[in-house]
């Protein structure tokens, strides 16, 4: 079987949560700390906080930039539930807007319209690692005052051209971006998120409401020579990351150059292989933009059923996923009225599919998977 994701990791990983085991603190202590650094550094960002997966980041980053009951935030509905799930938590209204057919992200023509008195975030979802049109978001956000929440989940090593320069995905595009450490990704400590970001009392604040709201970190407390009894300002939650992930992590950053350089040349071999398969359309990369390639995704022929090819491929070996789910389709959302239609985003989950990419993928495999393809399509 030929899946449709494997995380490239190995020896280097498993020594260094080794080293976490044997030393015998295993909750968040140095390796978190020197996790959050590297990574700063890898996104050029000047804060990174580690927490227990990218849902919670998503809470703490819209907490943090004011979001409280009653507010709205624009997102795109064709992304992952989380999203708005995160909205929710805070007591918020998530307001969908549609796509790009071509980017899959959130369409920057439909942002302004969907703006209230009541929006107080615009999360930008780089969806499958293609980077959101910030150059356009942005300075509609700004204008107005609201807040910028990057869901960068899937994005980590992608990049973006603003103001004539490359700039990575999470560096200060917007006011806070939250990343995924989920082994579908391509950085993978089991489960586990970032927030990065360049105010200094966001960081803050994500390190005190992280662990519990305590004044004082238990790191500081086991190494002081001195007793200190710490206190609970505010309410907090438990959303550290062990140092065992840290570790991972650590070996793992290592990687994430030769990781999208490698996903990069695969997407290419595989536009290559498709052509001759002009009826299925394949995914775009706008001059402004650099995938990692999280996700090959390509927009079957008019008329073809969705199931029916992805279980014929799934019977000749190959796994592949469905097209991007829509929130607003989901029971948990069903009572909620939609500001406007969605039906790029529909059809995009309704005619799109996910081809098998990793790290250690071979052209051999890639023809197997497009030979499968073939046979379903056929």
């Amino acid at each position: 079987m030929i899946p449709i994701m494997a995380p490239f990791i190995g020896e280097s990983e498993a020594q260094a949560a080794s080293a976490v085991v044997l030393s015998g603190w295993l909750s968040q202590g140095p390796e978190v700390a020197a996790f959050e650094k590297e990574f700063a550094a890898a996104v050029d960002a000047d804060y990174a906080c580690a927490v227990s997966n990218c849902t919670v980041a998503l809470h703490l980053a819209l907490l943090a930039v004011g979001v409280e009951p009653g507010d709205e935030v624009i997102m795109a509905s064709h992304t992952f539930i989380a999203c708005a799930n995160a909205a929710r938590q805070c007591g918020a209204l998530p307001v969908f807007v549609d796509i790009d057919p071509v980017t899959f992200t959130m369409d920057p023509d439909l942002v302004a319209a969907a703006v209230t008195p009541r929006t107080k975030a615009i999360m930008c979802i780089h969806q499958m690692g293609m980077p959101c049109d910030m150059a356009s978001i942005v300075p509609i956000a700004r204008a107005r005052g609201i807040a910028i929440v990057e869901d960068a989940a899937c994005a980590i090593g992608s990049e973006i051209l603003m103001d004539g320069e490359w700039k990575r995905i999470g560096g200060a595009l917007g006011d806070v971006a939250c990343f995924s450490l989920h082994p579908r990704k391509l950085l993978t400590v089991g489960d586990g998120g970032v927030l990065t970001t360049d105010n200094p009392e966001y960081d803050r604040l994500f390190r005190l409401w992280r662990q519990h709201g305590m004044s004082i970190p238990d790191t500081v407390r086991h190494n002081s020579q001195q007793v200190i009894f710490e206190e609970y300002p505010v309410p907090g939650y438990n959303y550290r990351l062990t140092d065992v992930q840290g570790a991972i992590g650590r070996a793992q950053l290592k990687k994430l150059d030769e990781i999208v350089a490698q996903r990069r040349r695969l997407a290419g071999s595989y536009r290559e292989m498709l052509a001759t398969l002009p009826q299925v359309h394949l995914p775009a990369e706008p001059n402004w933009a650099r995938t990692n390639w999280q996700s090959f995704c390509i927009r079957l022929p008019k008329g073809a059923d969705q199931k029916k090819v992805m279980q014929s491929m799934l019977d000749n070996g190959v796994a592949t996923r469905r097209g991007i789910m829509c929130i607003h389709r989901e029971r948990s959302y069903a009572d909620q009225p939609l500001r406007f239609p969605l039906p790029k985003s529909e059809e995009a989950q309704d005619n799109c599919i996910l081809l098998p990419l990793f790290h250690q993928m071979t052209e051999d495999v890639q023809d197997q998977v497009v030979s499968a393809l073939k046979t379903a399509l056929n």
